[in-house]
């Protein structure tokens, strides 16, 4: 077992020690040096990501929001972050219109496919009747629930 290390770490460089920390809360030059490091990286590797924010929302004609969708869109793919509807407006729709309409926005974009994932106990089969496939499923998260996640090409 010895060898097998000793092997691993050859051709290593060796550098100055790093102190970790952790917390819940960063200071911001060491959000920014960590994004940058990995968009830098993620470039070099598979080029610009060409990222845009999304949002799709239905208000009442008050102006109150009523529901909404929050995604973005990178390497030719929709992701879709949030989705809401208030109790009042649930099916009617308004999330099958938030949805399309995302979708149609990311089409314009340029993507090729949408992902999303959801709990057990949200939307499973609101996705599964746009027309999302499953392709992953996480036991456990939350406690006798799961996450699961959906995608779909566009």
């Amino acid at each position: 077992m010895a060898a097998r290390r000793k092997a691993s770490t050859a051709g290593r460089k060796k550098s100055a020690a790093l102190t970790l920390s952790a917390g819940s809360t960063l200071d911001r030059a060491a959000v920014k040096a960590i994004r940058q490091g990995l968009v830098a990286y993620n470039k070099a590797k598979v080029g610009p990501s060409r990222y845009r924010a999304l949002w799709v929302v239905a208000r009442e004609p008050s102006g109150a929001v009523q529901g909404g969708l929050r995604g973005s869109t990178f390497w030719n793919w929709l992701c879709v972050e949030w989705l809401w509807v208030a109790e009042a407006s649930r099916g009617r729709g308004t999330g099958s219109q938030l949805l399309q309409q995302a979708e149609d926005i990311a089409r314009k974009r340029g993507c090729v496919g949408a992902y999303v994932d959801t709990f057990s106990f949200q939307a499973p089969g609101f996705y599964q009747k746009q027309g999302y496939k499953k392709f992953g499923r996480l036991a456990g998260l939350p406690a006798g629930h799961a996450r699961i996640w959906y995608h779909k090409p566009l």
